[in-house]
């Protein structure tokens, strides 16, 4: 009978620390993974026009790399729009560099569309050279 238990309370350990090791996986570096995806603004707007569902299946929480035109930067939130239609927030601070009007390219994870604002929401930007 006492084997029985230990077994159990053996068990339910290793069913404990594996669900915990599950639920709270390590975090991303998106700095330093290869982009799923590289493309431009218009490329993503087409792809979300054409069938939005199958886009966010496709980039949702990926990693990709865009090249746009800097069309605003915003100091307070650490991020900056692009195409007047993506807003980027970097992981670090803003980058020096960033200047309005300049085309840049960025990786960063994808996390989806604000039908609200109506514009792409990308964070844990980095500067690609």
């Amino acid at each position: 009978m006492r084997k029985k238990i230990l077994i159990t309370i053996f068990l339910f350990i290793i069913i404990g620390i594996s669900a915990y090791l599950y639920i709270y996986k390590g975090h991303r570096n998106i700095e330093s993974e290869t982009a799923d995806y590289a493309l431009t603004v218009n490329e993503l707007e087409r792809e979300f026009t054409s069938n939005d569902s199958l886009a966010y299946i496709k980039y949702q929480d990926k990693t990709i790399e865009l090249s746009a035109r800097v069309t605003s930067i915003d100091k307070a939130s650490n991020g900056i729009v692009m195409s007047e239609k993506v807003f980027v927030t970097f992981k670090n601070r803003l980058p020096q560099n960033i200047i309005s009007g300049k085309t840049l390219k960025i990786k960063g994870r994808f996390l989806g569309y604000d039908e609200l604002l109506q514009e792409f929401k990308i964070d844990q930007s980095s500067v690609v050279h």
